[in-house]
């Protein structure tokens, strides 16, 4: 029952028109008006005329006169409205609310309204009280709207400070579920990289057996709402569960889970690919009006960003993990290739160190032809028995022990055993 802008004009004119003007003129006033209009009287507060919206306000169905407002509109004592009544009638002070809540009708019809609304006392010749007149504007779609304002904002800085996706999804089924005017129960499914197969995203309020039993679920034609929806691309509405043929496979499903409408919206990138499904159930089953599909919109797209942007992510993620391990290996390569190097380098001093000992032995061999120790062991010396003699193919020769004969002929190109007799091969094997 809600108040109107320049509400002090619109009181200030139903006052005079209570002092002088007739009935028919306040017929005329109100009967087109959307402004919910109604004249009580009396402190029972008959019902004497009201204008069609107020009847559509509070359903045709209880559109009559003659009556207490109490017994029309039972739902109004428990929240206060008719105290309001009683205390303007009795002190003749009028009352003015804004934006003020009202249920109205009784559970399962029941709704939430907000109106701006004035009580305006009616006065006989003496001043007396002798009735209310009651004036509102229905202010619902204006505080929904602010309230859907809030809520979007709050999930766009989510995905601005790159919350989880399952946050953020999480958090926008909730509420939608606490902005819907009548119980809904949101879920969002994600499509599979191919787009052949949904993944559950986000469904707080549906039961977890029933998120089991369709995750995964193909897409395809007559695969219930979101199968069918991310397969044509288009939203598909299914106002009754327990007749739609789309919902054959899975009705007993949806009566386990006490679900009889579903009203699901593909979710697209703005290059037209599929990231999933936005769906909307219902324990009843119901038609959606205007306000459901601007609703759906808005968040189907709020859900298309949260989930493209998460894409991005995981892509530069990929993309990051990816240049790291190249890097890494490239490092170990790197690595390596220094190792071998330096293993290269060493070998290549041995051998020239080797190479020399061989020419300083074959020198002296001219002296002593088989000498007794080991002529391989560097400066160092080597006291091991001479029992092997090696040559290369410039003709130098040493005798050398088991050991430095082997460390010669793996560093020293073209050495061999040159051994005179068959047993410095033998003492070679035999080492």
């Amino acid at each position: 029952m809600a108040a109107i802008p320049g509400q002090q004009s619109t009181a200030a004119a139903a006052t005079v028109a209570g002092r002088g003007a007739s009935g028919d003129d306040l017929r005329a006033l109100f009967g087109q008006s959307t402004a919910v209009f109604a004249s009580l009287s009396g402190p029972a507060h008959l019902v004497e005329t009201a204008n069609p919206a107020f009847f559509a306000t509070i359903g045709e169905e209880r559109a009559r006169t003659g009556v207490p407002l109490a017994d029309l509109m039972p739902e109004l004592a428990g929240q206060g409205f008719i105290a309001l009544l009683d205390q303007v009638h009795r002190t003749g002070e009028p009352y003015t609310g804004r934006d003020v809540r009202v249920v109205l009708g009784t559970d399962p019809h029941a709704r939430e309204a907000f109106f701006d609304f004035s009580y305006e006392p009616r006065r006989d010749a003496d001043g007396s009280v002798t009735g209310i007149r009651v004036i509102g504007v229905e202010t619902t779609q204006v505080k929904h709207a602010q309230r859907l304002m809030t809520e979007h904002r709050v999930l766009l800085e989510q995905i601005a400070r790159q919350a989880p996706l399952s946050e953020v999804l999480d958090g926008m089924a909730r509420r939608i579920e606490s902005l819907a005017p009548q119980e809904v129960l949101v879920s969002v499914l994600l499509a599979d990289p191919d787009g052949r197969h949904l993944r559950h995203g986000a469904a707080p309020s549906l039961p977890d057996f029933y998120n089991q039993a369709i995750d995964g679920i193909a897409t395809g034609e007559a695969v219930g709402s979101c199968g069918t929806a991310a397969h044509r691309r288009q939203p598909v509405i299914v106002t009754d569960i327990a007749t739609d043929p789309f919902w054959d496979d899975f009705r007993d499903l949806a009566d386990q889970a006490g679900l009889a409408a579903c009203w699901s919206t593909p979710i697209l990138a703005r290059d037209g690919g599929l990231l999933g499904t936005f769906a909307m159930y219902h324990r009843t089953p119901r038609v959606p009006q205007d306000s459901d599909l601007a609703l759906t919109r808005v968040f189907a797209g709020t859900a298309a960003l949260a989930i493209e942007r998460h894409h991005i992510e995981q892509a530069k993620a990929a993309a990051e993990a990816r240049a790291r391990s190249a890097h890494d290996e490239l490092a170990k390569v790197v690595r390596v290739e220094r190792e071998l190097r330096a293993e290269a380098e060493q070998r290549a001093a041995a051998a020239a160190e080797l190479a020399a000992r061989m020419r300083a032995a074959a020198a002296a061999q001219a002296a002593m032809p088989h000498p007794e120790r080991c002529e391989l062991g560097g400066g160092r010396g080597c006291a091991a028995a001479a029992e092997i003699k090696v040559a290369d193919s410039w003709g130098d020769s040493a005798w050398g022990c088991p050991a430095h004969v082997e460390e010669a002929i793996l560093n020293v190109r073209s050495v061999f055993i040159a051994s005179e007799e068959l047993g410095g091969l033998t003492a070679y094997r035999n080492r």
